[in-house]
């Protein structure tokens, strides 16, 4: 990789515009997601960070503005396109399957089959998923009882850890992870912030949503901050930087910055 190449941002969001009807969701939203970088978006509820993602991960499609993976513009028409572009993104929710287990889940939708030909009707490659899968979740050092184990019977830091960990063995890319630890104990959320940690070092680059800006602070490189679809501001989350944070986020250093702007 020349200089160009590592300079280049791996992805790139500019002057990214949505309405719904009436409603203004995201007014002119510019940013960067640097390589090897975690970086996280900030703002209350309304703000913008979800329909920003969805544009993100096909989910909805911007009514103005580009999108560039690499340098190149990019248009991400559904869920399955971001996908294919090596974007996974892990919602709240989730998306686990309760009834299936570890390995079920982790290839829900994209089973691989033999003969490739073949496609739907091939047969699905059980022991190869099995193997990946548990490869996968030591490579990321998840402890789980057992990959057999269904879904459903997990405590909620076990699943957010498998569905982080299935987001970052396909995210070829970037793995956008919307409030990770939310509802997670302290040992829970300790587990899924150090696969967020260590994503760099498997050549992912995260964007984190969260509202815990102490987690942030252990994580994330940058934080950039969101206040009714529009993007106030961004810096580094440090303590000596939260006060300035917060201010950004609930719209005081937001007018200060365009009352001095106006003067």
């Amino acid at each position: 990789m020349d200089q160009d190449e590592k300079e280049t941002p791996i992805l790139e969001v500019r002057n990214l515009t949505k309405r719904f009807g009436a409603t203004l969701a995201l007014d002119n939203v510019s940013l960067e997601l640097r390589r090897g970088e975690v970086l996280a978006l900030l703002g209350d509820n309304g703000a913008g960070k979800s329909t920003l993602i969805k544009c993100l991960s096909g989910v909805h499609q911007p009514d103005e503005g580009q999108v560039l993976l690499e340098g190149q513009e990019v248009t991400i028409g559904s869920p399955m396109e971001a996908r294919d572009l090596g974007i996974e993104t892990v919602y709240q929710d989730l998306s686990l399957f309760d009834n299936m287990n570890v390995v079920g889940n982790f290839y829900a939708g994209r089973e691989p089959v033999t003969p490739r030909w073949l496609g739907g009707w091939g047969w699905v490659r059980d022991s190869f998923m099995s193997r990946k899968a548990k490869e996968s979740l030591e490579s990321l050092q998840v402890n789980l009882p057992s990959a057999e184990v269904e879904i459903g019977l997990m405590s909620g830091g076990q699943r957010q850890a498998v569905a982080s960990a299935r987001a970052m063995s396909f995210g070829r890319r970037i793995v956008i992870l919307d409030e990770p630890t939310s509802a997670l104990g302290e040992r829970e959320s300790s587990n899924v912030l150090r696969l967020i940690e260590e994503a760099p070092e498997h050549g992912v680059s995260v964007i984190v949503i969260s509202h815990n800006l102490e987690h942030v602070m252990q994580v994330c490189d940058r934080a950039v901050v969101l206040r009714q679809g529009v993007r106030v501001g961004e810096a580094e989350p440090t303590e000596a930087n939260h006060e300035h944070l917060v201010s950004l986020i609930v719209g005081g250093a937001a007018e200060r910055d365009k009352g001095e702007k106006q003067a």
